[in-house]
């Protein structure tokens, strides 16, 4: 099979390429060139950028493959030149979405109210406001203000004459993470930091979460599989845990030595406050994609965890205090909870 990724040189995106290269497919990826990645002899690349990708029509009907896949599509405009763009070349899109479509992400911004049950479905509730990230300042790393997945679902499943599929991500981790989300725990340790505290609500909080390598396997399967046409999935860890048991398992594969401890409402001072709501699990159910496309994770979590662990201590961030995770106390306040216990 001819498949064409847009993207493709960024964490998820060579892991993607591979899968499909070791597949026995033909791959063409379009990128800017500003990144450099390990990728098979045989993969082929076109140097442009997708804001004109319609420039590149006649180099796309050369290549003529039966499915693109786009790793970048952010906004509904990226989505409609991607469509029209690949009418009458193409026999299949797949677009990467993301989990913060649901509306239990505004509960847990605290942007609604009324908790969503879990695990979210393919067919849970979908957010009633657009643009998650336009009045948020914490707005993740290359993500524009009119970031919206909706919106780009919308577009990708409409058109008759271009089927499309949906990949809807969890929180990914692994090597070359850009949001580098095991460090501030990592950072804790590697400091040897006798204890951790995490507030109640954080401790028991339950997310979605995905090893880089077993997502970007998912992927593959949704673009090399016919019965993925018309569909969205999940994929996610199999496993969903609270939040401390997932922060225990880190400490024991970092070789941690300390001790985790939950602290109550009114261990903590009055002026922390969490920006979340903690109430809301965000979890999803992956069962379709396990049931349909025959998916299963092809690294371990504890392997997944080591090898992030292991790449995290080679390559910490260039600016740390840029990753500090707002659902963390500060030593200052760890410290003073432990002298209150130590009284």
């Amino acid at each position: 099979m001819k498949i064409l990724v847009i993207g493709g040189t960024n964490f998820i995106g060579p892991h993607v390429v591979r899968h499909l290269s070791n597949m026995g497919h033909q791959v063409t990826i379009f990128h800017r060139g500003k990144t450099t990645a390990q990728l098979p002899p045989d993969v082929q690349q076109i140097i442009g950028d997708r804001a004109h990708l319609a420039n590149f029509k006649a180099e796309f009907e050369q290549i003529s493959p039966q499915v693109v896949l786009d790793m970048i599509a952010y906004t509904e405009q990226d989505a409609l030149t991607l469509m029209n763009t690949f009418k009458g070349i193409a026999q299949r899109v797949v677009a990467i979405s993301s989990i913060d479509v649901y509306r239990a992400y505004d509960v847990l911004l605290g942007k609604a109210s009324s908790v969503v049950p879990v695990p979210l479905t393919e067919n849970s509730p979908l957010r009633q406001q657009f643009y998650p990230f336009r009045e948020n300042a914490s707005r993740p790393i290359n993500v524009p203000v009119d970031y919206e997945k909706i919106l780009v679902e919308r577009v990708v499943m409409a058109d008759r004459d271009l089927p499309g599929t949906i990949v809807r991500l969890p929180m990914v981790y692994g090597a070359n993470d850009p949001l580098h989300r095991l460090f501030p725990y990592l950072q804790r340790m590697d400091e040897h930091r006798p204890v951790i505290v995490l507030a109640e609500s954080v401790a028991r909080w339950r997310g979605a979460y995905g090893y880089v390598e077993n997502v970007a396997y998912a992927i593959a399967l949704a673009v090399t599989n016919q019965r993925a046409s018309d569909r969205i999935y999940h994929v996610a860890d199999t496993e969903v845990i609270p939040e401390v048991q997932r922060l225990t398992r880190v400490a024991q594969i970092a070789g941690w030595q300390g001790k985790i401890m939950t602290a109550n409402k009114e261990q903590l001072p009055a002026e922390w406050k969490l920006m979340l709501n903690t109430e809301q699990d965000w979890f999803v159910d992956t069962t379709r994609i396990r049931q349909e496309l025959g998916y299963s994770e092809v690294v371990s979590l504890e392997a997944a965890l080591r090898r992030t662990i292991d790449w995290q201590r080679a390559d910490p961030p260039q600016e740390p205090k840029g990753f500090t995770a707002p659902w963390l106390l500060d030593y200052t306040i760890e410290d003073a909870i432990l002298a209150k216990e130590l009284v």
